[in-house]
């Protein structure tokens, strides 16, 4: 009779490759005594330099400080032998280890050829000690795990000690290694184990250890689930810098995991790839039209006054210095963050803001024009050098079409000192480019269109005297007719409905305080509080650092309606007059005209330095915008023949179509000239 019938559920081992499962069982192994050297790999491991810091003592050192016997023998058939023979009588013991094959062909007799089985297990000789002369050496049965191999790597490359001895020494330890994480317990702890007990050094002065490369599904990368993008499928649609830039700009090389993703690649493409061909391609299009076609002569020179060249090249300087020092230690996501927020200072900032020094409809063979070509050839020459190693086939690309030259991987790393030092400036420039960004936010949250120019900003920061020389390109940038800076520490920041709040760190403050932190805490509600520098007294108790925290708010000033603000990181504010007035919105019109027009002239195939003739048919809104603004028109599209109508429907058939402003139709008819 069946009393009771139960399943249980529980976990059991499969092997990771093949899916089936296993029976663990116990077996006799060979050992190395790694516990007698722990204490001493424990201090070689201090030598390193681990990328990222943390593994050096986390989980690296953590190993070592619990470190084993190492079991070196597996049961197999295929594998380096392991180079031991033994007595096959007990009475008789002997056991002979082997390191070369001139030991082997001595006691042996004959030639060795070949040491995997089953020909070395062929090797038997009389045991030497049994005097009966009926025992015999024979090898053990047991492989080496592939683990001593690999961990043997930094000496076995080169057959050392058979050979290359003199050039192991001077290329030992080795200058870095990389791989995941998980070798911490693998290649990494194996070299480390080999180079402490037979050379008493490390393997490796630097270890990069990256994190784990998962697939799109969450798990670890698998060639057997193929839980990840088609390579050449990647190769194919984005370039391999696109994959490489993906990989090494990551967390994955500061010790994270990375999953994966074509959208996680493509924004590689637009981060890096794109913004550097795209400025190369502006630098072929205008020298070209600069020279009517015959190219521009353009020379490695830092030689311009202009604020905006001497800003890139100042900055490019640093990006030399930056990129430098984190390659010197191995810094390589490090690196990618510096090359990428440079990328986006020169297209975003340089170019937008240069564009019009490129093209001068009055002739480009200007002074102005020169320094802007020279300081532009000379930022993707050098920039070029920098991002070589990590984007090699697109710097190759652009370098070699700058330069003429043969590879941008043959020449020299860039030198600093060669570009002029301006610290300053940068530092102004780029709060200059926050108070932009911050003021295109509020464009934007406003719905006010960036072709649509506004009366005024008003920036209120410290340090406001750095920033006057800037107003005008702070005004260009963010279309504003008027920029007034304004220090800080003068303004009445309640005027423009923005105040300082204070909130006490309670749990900071109070084993100090004691009972007196209610009467802070109470204080900084109701504005009993005040700073004087960097002193803070609230409700006559002055505060210690890490007690309190200043805020900026933004708090209702009764100008909503008309007024935008919104707080600079780092302190300060801005408030943009956000009034539209009839003048203003018919500017904004003719600009937006001129952005469709020059949309239908690259639409019809037209060059840059193409001129045209050009007729703009709309509502009476968009024929009194052309005629307020007919020279801003005609410059920027240059038009040598312009004419207007209050008759969208004039002329059918002809032209295209297309809207201005918030939807407004207009037909453009254009004819190259």
């Amino acid at each position: 009779m069946l009393v009771r019938r139960e399943s249980y559920t529980h976990s059991y081992p499969h092997c990771w490759r093949c899916r089936q499962p296993l029976i663990y069982k116990g077996v006799s192994s060979w050992f190395v005594s790694t516990t007698k050297i722990r204490d001493r790999m424990l201090e070689l491991n201090q030598e390193i330099t681990w990328v990222p810091e943390h593994v050096k003592d986390g989980q690296f050192g953590r190993w070592l400080e619990n470190t084993r016997d190492w079991s070196i023998s597996r049961n197999r058939f295929w594998g380096s032998p392991i180079p031991v023979w033994k007595s096959d009588d007990p009475a008789y013991p002997r056991v002979d280890v082997y390191g070369s094959f001139a030991e082997l062909e001595r006691d042996f007799g004959v030639e060795v050829t070949d040491l995997h089985r089953p020909f070395v297990d062929e090797l038997t000789r009389p045991n030497p000690d049994d005097p009966t002369g009926k025992s015999t050496m024979r090898r053990v049965t047991d492989v080496l795990d592939c683990w001593f191999e690999s961990g043997s790597m930094s000496f076995a490359q080169v057959h050392y000690p058979f050979e290359n001895a003199e050039w192991f020494e001077h290329h030992f330890p080795g200058d870095f290694i990389v791989e995941y994480i998980g070798q911490t317990r693998g290649w990494f702890y194996t070299m480390h184990v080999m180079a402490s007990a037979l050379f008493d050094r490390p393997a490796f002065r630097t270890c990069i250890s990256h994190g784990i490369v998962l697939g799109n599904d969450g798990q670890k990368m698998s060639k057997s689930l193929r839980n990840y993008p088609d390579v050449r499928e990647v190769f194919d649609r984005d370039g391999a810098d696109a994959m490489r830039w993906f990989l090494m700009s990551s967390p994955i090389l500061r010790g994270g995991n990375l999953v994966v993703t074509e959208q996680g690649i493509r924004e590689g493409v637009r981060q890096a790839l794109l913004p550097l061909w795209s400025t190369w391609y502006f630098f072929t299009l205008y020298a070209n039209a600069a020279n009517e076609g015959a190219g521009y002569d353009a020379k490695w020179s830092t030689a311009s006054t202009h604020v905006l060249d001497r800003y890139l090249l100042a900055k490019l300087r640093e990006l030399v210095e930056g990129v430098t020092a984190a390659l010197d230690v191995d810094d390589i996501a490090g690196a990618c963050d510096q090359i990428r927020g440079f990328l986006d200072v020169l297209t975003n900032w340089y170019v937008r803001r240069s564009r019009d020094r490129f093209w001068d409809t009055a002739g480009a063979d200007t002074e102005e024009a020169t320094h802007a070509f020279d300081t532009l050839y000379t930022t993707l020459e050098v920039l070029c050098r920098v991002a070589a190693p990590l984007l090699p086939l697109t710097t190759e690309e652009v370098w070699r079409g700058l330069t003429g030259g043969r590879s941008v991987h043959l020449t020299d790393w860039p030198v600093a000192d060669d570009l002029p030092a301006d610290h300053e400036l940068v530092v102004a420039m780029d709060r200059a480019r926050d108070i932009c960004s911050v003021t295109s936010s509020l464009r934007k949250a406003g719905g006010l269109r960036t072709r649509l120019p506004l009366a005024e900003l008003i920036v209120v920061t410290e340090g406001a005297d750095t920033l006057t020389p800037f107003t005008g390109i702070i005004a260009d940038e963010v279309n504003v007719k008027r920029v007034d800076v304004v220090e800080l520490s003068g303004a009445d920041s309640a005027e423009f409905g923005v105040e300082q709040r204070l909130t006490v760190n309670a749990r900071a403050a109070g084993p100090r305080l004691g009972k007196q932190v209610q009467t802070v805490i109470k204080g900084s509600k109701t504005g009993d509080w005040s700073v004087d520098g960097e002193v803070v007294t609230c409700a006559g108790i002055e505060l210690a650092e890490g007690e309190y925290s200043l805020e900026t708010v933004v708090a209702d000033s009764g100008r909503a309606e008309t007024h935008a603000t919104a707080v600079l990181p780092g302190g300060g504010f801005v408030v943009l007059d956000t009034e539209v007035t009839p003048e203003l919105a018919a500017e904004g019109l003719a600009r937006d005209i001129v952005r469709a027009v020059q949309q239908a002239r690259r639409d019809a195939g037209l060059e840059v330095s193409d001129r045209i003739s050009l007729t703009v048919l709309g509502g009476t809104e968009v024929w009194e915008a052309t005629v307020a603004h007919q020279a801003l028109i005609v410059t920027e599209t240059l038009a040598t023949q312009f004419g207007s109508a209050a008759d969208l429907d004039a002329l059918p058939g002809r032209g295209v179509e297309a809207t201005v402003g918030d939807g407004t139709p207009v037909r453009i008819i254009l004819e190259k000239l």
